[in-house]
């Protein structure tokens, strides 16, 4: 059993630490106000009961998740833990600086990982002086459910860090898959150019939103529409993972829709807000 560290009690953050702690790890769940736990708290509750309530773990099993559980606002409390597992929001210049303090509170030995969806994972390493245990572990949303965990080496990551979060991730009933450093790793790469010509279409009224959907729904047996992929993802998480590929790549092809840009500037970003593409007020 490791000792797991989880900074960001959003919707990734707080799916990570209750796969980790679901799976015998003793977590530590830090974000920077007690408002953001107990928000997070709350929704591992809601989230282990519908497991219980679905017959996939016992009653038991929620409570000693729970158990295994900690929250706290400040990273020094991460001291003795094996990896920590960064998961706050897109920005480079945020996660550096967490970065910084974190390395200041926990051992030689640790691993560094980011739930990072976009951003080089060898630029992050660079922040924590100890390249060789830094890497990307992305986890796909809704944490508990989604098997992937795409597994990001930068240019120093050691082959004794990628085994052992390699290990990790398949005990946690996850499939990781890796891949190497380049903007937006694969999974982004491949889906947001998918999201972002939807966009376009509904830009230029080729379709409408529904129709958009279920043609990919029906005619490339996706599970959900890719608008409707996009209110669940956030569409200003969308549009920052696009503009990352678009300055990575410098190519136009992966230039934001005008339509999403202004849809983000009106606040509405999908299911978060209560209105995105679709309305869910």
């Amino acid at each position: 059993m490791s000792k797991i560290g989880v900074v960001g009690g959003g919707t990734m953050g707080n799916g990570i630490a209750h796969v980790f702690a679901q799976f015998g790890h003793d977590t530590t769940l830090v974000d920077m106000t007690q408002d953001a736990l107990d928000r997070a708290k709350g929704t591992i509750e809601k989230n282990l009961a519908r497991q219980v309530k679905k017959e996939k773990i016992s009653q038991a099993d929620a409570d000693a998740t729970m158990g295994r559980l900690t929250f706290a606002t400040d990273v020094a409390s991460f001291s003795p833990c094996d990896l920590v597992v960064e998961a706050i929001f897109e920005n480079l210049e945020a996660k550096t600086k967490l970065y910084e303090n974190i390395v200041r509170h926990v051992g030689q030995d640790t691993i560094l990982a980011s739930n990072t969806s976009s951003i080089s994972i060898t630029k992050l390493a660079t922040a924590t002086g100890r390249a060789d245990r830094f890497i990307g572990m992305h986890f796909m949303n809704p944490v508990p459910m989604m098997k992937l965990v795409e597994v990001i080496r930068g240019h120093d990551t050691s082959d004794e860090t990628t085994a052992r979060v390699v290990e990790m991730s398949k005990a946690l009933g996850k499939i990781p898959v890796e891949c190497n450093d380049y903007p937006g790793f694969v999974s982004n790469r491949v889906l947001m150019p998918m999201i972002n010509e939807a966009v376009f279409a509904l830009h230029e009224g080729v379709a409408t939103p529904e129709a958009i959907d279920e043609i990919m729904k029906l005619g490339m047996a996706h599970p959900m529409g890719p608008l409707t992929l996009a209110d669940f993802i956030g569409l200003d998480i969308c549009l920052d993972i696009l503009n990352v590929l678009h300055e990575g790549f410098g190519d136009s092809k992966y230039r934001p829709c005008p339509l999403l840009r202004k849809m983000v500037d009106a606040g509405h970003l999908g299911r978060k807000t209560g209105r995105g593409f679709y309305s869910y007020e």
